[in-house]
């Protein structure tokens, strides 16, 4: 598990001058996940000396709007930009034209097929699937039918969280068998659909896994729903009714991020190379489980935030 950059103190020379500016472009602007990666993100801005401008597309699927976000951060002549991509190959065009007028470029969150980039800061996610195949294999004690709830194709997170979790499955749990994969695209609205299509044709199941929170939230409503609470439910990513559900046992476990670092070493990995200093390409922020057991945990109390 990744630890929080709240204390940390900065080496690299705060700017002078005029106000020094960096773009902070998100997949979505009004979840807790994106809210906590801007805290990191302004964090980082007041211990470097940097305005954070944020703004992101109003879907996960809309790469035209948040190239648009990535051309208005250009024309405001920002000095490096902070970018989680919607799509990891739709986006590429634009962090090679920013390196083309060398504006350097921080990816965060999810993966990009591309090269021209200073650092990646991002969980691990495909050991965060397979956290999740073994929190699955520990509650169904081996054995079992489940079913997965995927995002969209070209989330190349959620694409790795799912990766991690039917290879283990498929290596460490011989009696465990996924009978059902569909996608609920990008909202809790089409997982909640999905979800409650596959338990109606696949009623002998005992486990359900989503990879992200609007797949989470919208798998638990449809197990609601269906009165299933002899389905043992791993989700990712917190949210107020999953936690609700880890209480009253709906929920086996969640698996969680760090957004508020990802925010913050995106910033800081952009100024230490505006003073020509070097960060690690590959940035792991850390993943974790939360279960009922580890609820008060300090730092899972951090991890969750005002979720709790």
């Amino acid at each position: 598990m990744g630890t929080g950059c709240e204390k940390e103190s900065p080496t690299a020379e705060i700017p002078s001058g005029p106000s020094h500016v960096i773009a902070v472009i998100p997949k979505l602007t009004n979840t807790v996940f994106w809210q906590s990666v801007l805290a990191g993100a302004q964090a980082a801005g007041r211990d470097f000396g940097y305005e954070i401008i944020w703004n992101g597309p109003d879907r996960e699927t809309n790469s035209a709007g948040q190239i648009r976000i990535v051309e208005d951060a250009i024309a405001r002549h920002v000095e490096g930009v902070v970018l989680a991509p919607v799509d990891r190959q739709n986006l590429v065009p634009s962090v090679d034209k920013l390196a083309d007028l060398n504006i350097p470029c921080a990816i965060i969150d999810s993966g990009l097929d591309a090269v021209n980039f200073v650092s990646f800061a991002s969980t691990d996610n495909y050991q965060g699937g397979v956290l999740a195949a073994q929190r699955m294999g520990h509650a169904l004690g081996g054995r079992g039918n489940i079913l997965v709830v995927r995002h969209i194709a070209g989330s190349h997170a959620a694409v790795k969280r799912v990766s991690g979790f039917v290879d283990t499955i498929a290596n460490d749990f011989p009696g465990i068998k996924i009978v059902d994969s569909e996608s609920g695209q990008d909202t809790a609205v089409i997982a909640q659909k999905v979800t409650a299509q596959m338990l109606q044709s696949h009623p002998d199941v005992q486990g359900l896994f989503a990879c992200n929170v609007d797949m989470s939230v919208g798998a638990l409503q449809a197990l609601q729903e269906l009165k299933r609470t002899d389905v043992k439910m791993v989700a990712f990513d917190p949210d107020k009714s999953l936690i609700d559900g880890l209480r009253s046992g709906e929920v086996a476990a969640i698996i969680v991020q760090d957004p508020y670092k990802m925010g913050y070493e995106g910033v800081k990995t952009l100024a230490f190379h505006n003073k020509r200093q070097t960060s690690p390409r590959l940035i792991d922020t850390g993943v974790a489980v939360v279960t009922s057991d580890n609820l008060t945990d300090p730092q899972i109390m951090r991890l969750l935030g005002e979720q709790q």
